[in-house]
């Protein structure tokens, strides 16, 4: 049988004629997953590094939004090939490396990805949602062409490795992450200070140099389409769990104030 899954980042960045927005799904929700999966948005990321995801949570929201013509894209929490090996043989074919600094650190998580001889990911196909249970002939010759690796730059450490991270064979686009990136200039909580700005756009000049596609997280409408403008592929700009923040917090404003003169009419 032939392996449906939808299309890997990896092809939704090449074919596309603008930049692709997505949203975080940070939650732990399968329902909340595929509600937004719905949304008409063109890729959601699935994170396990702060939301509370663990394997079968992935599992339940891969299962969810697989209807749907948006990419999901899974955060790991970190470099470690056994999480990506299990992560990938949940049958995620986009996967988001976080924290990777240096062109080492890059090779390595291109390693975890891959079979040998290429690489070192664990051999299970045969148990695996990823090859649906050995039914998907040839999956272990085809696997790399299902699997796509994007890391993500966001220290100051990075940001001077961006082009030699960005070259690394296997790597397939460069997310940029201001708010950690912002905490390593000793700048936390400023994700739009000017030399952090400036900081991503030196990341996005070395990363497009090297011919790889470079994404950014920006909640700010402003500052996304400024990003877009600088040349970003792909960008975030929402998470589940801040926009239901916000939504229930303007509905208490709205109905909950303290003054009853402020409260609407019933």
């Amino acid at each position: 049988m032939p392996l449906h899954l939808g299309r890997p980042m990896r092809e939704r960045l090449a074919s596309a004629d603008r930049p692709l927005a997505g949203m975080w799904v940070c939650s732990g929700s399968p329902v909340v997953a595929e509600i937004c999966a719905g949304g008409g948005l063109d890729w959601l990321l699935i994170d396990m590094e702060h939301g509370p995801n663990g394997l079968p949570e992935v599992l339940a929201q891969l299962q969810a939004v697989a209807a749907y013509p948006t990419v999901p894209v899974v955060r790991v929490p970190a470099n470690d090939p056994v999480l990506l090996k299990q992560v990938l043989d949940l049958g995620a074919q986009s996967v988001l490396v976080p924290m990777v600094s240096s062109a080492a650190e890059a090779r390595a998580a291109v390693e975890a990805v891959r079979y040998p001889p290429r690489g070192r990911r664990g051999v299970g196909s045969a148990l695996a949602r990823s090859a649906r249970w050995n039914r998907v002939d040839g999956y272990l010759d085809d696997a790399d062409r299902h699997v796509s690796l994007m890391v993500q730059v966001e220290t100051a450490a990075a940001v001077e490795a961006a082009g030699e991270i960005a070259a690394v064979d296997g790597i397939d686009a460069v997310f940029v992450g201001p708010s950690d990136l912002a905490a390593s200039m000793g700048l936390l909580g400023q994700q739009t200070h000017p030399e952090v700005t400036a900081a991503v756009l030196r990341a996005f000049d070395a990363v497009r140099a090297a011919g790889t596609p470079v994404g950014v997280n920006a909640f700010d409408p402003a500052v996304a389409a400024s990003y877009v403008e600088a040349g970003a592929s792909f960008v975030l700009v929402a998470a589940d769990v801040a926009m239901l923040a916000r939504g229930s917090e303007a509905l208490a404003a709205r109905w909950c104030a303290e003054d009853p003169d402020e409260r609407p009419s019933y």
